[in-house]
């Protein structure tokens, strides 16, 4: 093998251009298309209006605000005087956007307190509204580019569709912090020294498994009893094996299987024979029996059972189990049946003599002669860097992917273990761990920008895929095609037809609805005692295939309100009381009744916003403030305390009454005006979304009154009043896709947008592919603020 440390080699040569640089290595190689200054491609939208803040404005301000909010000793901090004109009111816009978000959803004012007509709250919200946006587009600002790494979805599907082998290597990379309630978000995606160590065993990990190599072929690897672990072997030390004694547990080894493939496994066993039968040993692998074998040796004469087995590629445990213990030691010896483990042997995979493994096949394309072996490894490189830099690749760094051909070569090794190491210097390379939206012409820093066409291709993969763009993406960004919103707009309704856009539910539903908490949510067994781990299962499903349903059949995003239908298998039908399903497989279900309408009534919304032991109307009402209506409440005042999960204590009676002592306390009485009512409409369901008409001995009152005067019974009628919010619930998704499309933060110049893109989707009857249209055809989406690299690496 190569003496020169690889992984030294590969650091030193690549990896420091992440730290020191990454902006500057860029689109030399894409001709430079795409990368210049344009014309503003959209103007203003915000309509002019004859409504002024002096004449119109501040005396509704004046006489339903300022009691609460003036001079001395304002409501939550927030004083509404002094405020003349537009230009003042500007300068404090965010203040401003609090006012007009909390009137528009009723919240303000206060319930008890004067309120205005409708008329008078739409004009001051929608003087607000149309000022501060007005001032936002002239901003005419696409924002700021992030240079930002791929995330651990991002990664393990890179590389899936890079080489062809599912291997998922990022599994075992550190979390990916999360901003804006996203994990692609280039602000907090940060490079730790542990993850960098990650990078380099991975990439190893993947060239091996791609490319078949003389040198890397896997040779038997034996693991002797004192390598095996397990919990149900003690040491045998008269031969060095692991003695199973019960049928408890067993004992094995986790192996990294470099590919798919066939693999032998020996191993040597005997037993301490007793009673009518020989001992039995099955072999497991991930837990799963595959084989079991009649144990007649003995130890005087141990034997090796041998098996082929088919095993994908990663990490995967091989264990030995003892599956017919018998000890009677009432009765004369021998009375004591025990299975002894001696060692594990793996080999392989075991290929027909010239196979070659389908990745080694799609990565080395050409036959390399003696004559030809360079040309043909600046074809395999050039080719594989394209697609993994995600544009097209310049001389020179072909050229240095070529050196470790030469370095392997020099040493005595093989042309494909010089693509190796050639493929493992790409996979380290920030041009492929990093999304680069670098500046071709220095000239246009400070000026907005149109991207790149393959940069434009892999936003838009790795938006709609978390993944890289494929040959038809990559042929459209040659072209130059995909700056025609038109096609850039074909494109996108092309990729969320393709089975890789379930991406979109795994990532973007998984967080916008919060699903990735129910893996670690642990409702009470004692209190539920019919939640179990295929329920949880069962309930991320269901959501996960309610949303796949809105994306692949264009429904409307209003069926997240008040959807009348689900899927449904057996088990989960039961949970929730609904007969006819029957069976593990999912099905669609047509609701009937009043209980259960859109995603809020979803097993997994319900339990992941409850206690272990009990629901959390605050929990609810919370979630759907943020995740549907996008007006979160604020953080609660320091010093007060949570409500106890038990009803010891001061507080007595139902849940209800209980929270309303809690909140008589007048520093909690605001917010839970907002946050209880809509947990207490969604009381009928048990921290598990079962349905319930009591809670223990108590009658359920799922009756409330929003701030906005509304008032409902019943999850049903809840979700009904929702959907007469569907502005502010469009608006919302709007921004929380723009969100995740984009990788970073929405700012204030990006609003204006948000709102173009609400309501388009408003004017197409609410369809998804309109809201997914609207969001790739936007200027943040298609443009860039163009900054120098200086500043980028500086950020």
């Amino acid at each position: 093998m190569i003496k020169v440390g690889t992984q030294f080699l590969l650091v030193s040569s690549v990896l420091p251009l992440a730290l020191l640089g990454t902006a500057a290595v860029g689109q030399k190689g894409a001709k430079g298309k795409g990368a210049h200054p344009v014309a503003p491609v959209r103007k203003a939208t915000a309509k002019s209006t004859q409504v002024s803040y002096e004449k119109h404005v501040a005396p509704l301000v004046q006489k339903y605000c300022t009691g609460c909010h003036g001079a001395k000793s304002p409501a939550a901090e927030l004083s509404l005087v002094g405020y003349k004109n537009a230009a003042s009111v500007l300068k404090a816009h965010g203040v401003w956007e609090k006012v007009s978000g909390n009137m528009s959803a009723g919240h303000m004012p206060p319930a008890g307190t004067p309120q205005p007509t409708q008329a008078e709250r739409d004009l001051v919200v929608g003087w607000i509204d149309a000022t501060i946006s007005q001032a936002y587009c002239d901003l005419d600002d696409p924002g700021r580019v992030t240079m930002r790494r791929l995330n651990r979805e991002e990664y393990n599907n890179t590389v899936r569709d890079l080489v062809g082998i599912d291997l998922r290597p990022a599994d075992e990379f550190p979390s990916d912090d999360v901003g804006y309630g996203f994990d692609n978000i280039g602000d907090v995606l940060t490079i730790s020294p542990l993850l960098m160590d990650k990078y380099l065993l991975a990439a190893e990990k993947v060239a091996k498994a791609a490319i078949q190599a003389p040198e890397t072929q896997s040779k038997p690897v034996r693991f002797p009893g004192s390598r095996l672990d397990g919990d149900g072997g003690a040491d045998f030390a008269e031969t060095g094996g692991r003695l199973l004694g019960t049928e408890r547990g067993d004992v094995g080894v986790a192996y990294e299987f470099p590919r798919a493939g066939e693999y032998t496994v020996r191993i040597g066993a005997f037993a301490q024979q007793a009673g009518p039968e020989k001992a039995r040993m099955g072999v497991r692998l991930d837990g799963k029996e595959i084989r079991v074998f009649e144990v007649k040796a003995v130890q005087e004469a141990p034997e090796v059972y041998s098996l082929r087995v088919r095993v994908p590629a990663g990490k995967h445990r091989l264990s030995a189990a003892f599956l017919n213990n018998y000890k009677k030691p009432e009765l004369p010896a021998p009375n004591d049946r025990n299975l002894i483990v001696d060692f594990m042997e793996i080999s392989g995979p075991l290929e027909a003599p010239g196979a070659l493994p389908a990745a080694h096949r799609r990565i080395i394309s050409v036959s390399p002669t003696k004559a030809t072996r360079i040309a043909a490894a600046k074809k395999v490189l050039g080719d594989f860097a394209r697609r993994a830099y995600r544009r097209p690749v310049t001389k020179d760094e072909v050229n240095r992917l070529v050196r470790y051909v030469h370095l392997a070569e020099k040493q005595g090794e093989s042309w494909e273990r010089g693509i190796q190491l050639g493929v493992q210097a790409v996979l380290v390379s920030p041009n492929f761990l990093f999304r680069v939206e670098a500046n071709a012409d220095p000239k246009t820093a400070g000026k907005k920008s149109r991207l790149g066409s393959y940069e434009l291709a892999s936003r838009l993969s790795y938006f709609l895929w978390s993944s890289m763009p494929d040959e038809e993406l990559f042929k459209l960004a040659a072209k130059d095609a995909l700056q025609d919103p038109n096609v850039l707009a074909a494109q996108a309704r092309r990729m969320l037809k393709d089975p890789k856009a379930k991406a979109l539910a795994d990532n973007f539903a998984g967080q916008w609805l919060q699903l990735r908490k129910l893996s670690v949510v642990a409702p009470d067994t004692k209190e539920f005692p019919t939640w179990n781990d295929g329920l949880r299962q069962a309930m991320r499903t269901e959501t996960e295939m309610f949303f796949t349903a809105v994306v692949t059949q264009d429904r409307s995003v209003l069926d997240f309100l008040d959807g009348k239908f689900t899927y449904l298998n057996g088990p989960l039908a039961k949970h929730y009381g609904i007969p006819g399903v029957e069976g593990d497989a999912f099905r669609k279900v047509a609701l009937q009744g009043d209980r259960r309408r859109g995603i809020l009534t979803h097993g997994s919304i319900l339990t992941v916003t409850s206690n272990p032991t009990r629901t959390s109307p605050v929990k609810r009402g919370k979630w759907v403030l943020e995740q549907i209506l996008g007006t979160p409440p604020p953080p609660p005042p320091p010093g007060v305390a949570e409500l106890p999960d038990d009803k010891k204590g001061p507080l007595t009676g139902t849940l209800r009454q209980r929270l309303e002592q809690h909140r008589s306390n007048p520093a909690c009485a605001s917010c839970h005006a907002r946050l209880d009512p809509i947990g207490f409409g969604l009381e009928n369901f048990d921290a598990t979304g079962a349905w319930r008409d009591k809670d223990g001995e108590h009658p359920i009152d799922s009756s409330g009154t929003l701030t906005d005067g509304k008032s409902f019974k019943g999850p049903a009628q809840l979700a009904a009043i929702l959907k007469t919010k569907k502005p502010m619930f469009v608006r919302s998704f709007s921004e929380k896709m723009l969100t995740y499309a984009l990788g970073r933060g929405v700012e204030s110049p990006d609003k204006c947008h948000v709102d173009d893109i609400a309501a388009a989707v408003a004017s197409k009857e609410y369809r998804f592919s309109a809201l997914i249209t609207a969001v790739v055809q936007s200027d943040p989406f298609r443009l860039r603020r163009s900054e120098t690299p200086q500043k980028m690496v500086k950020r």
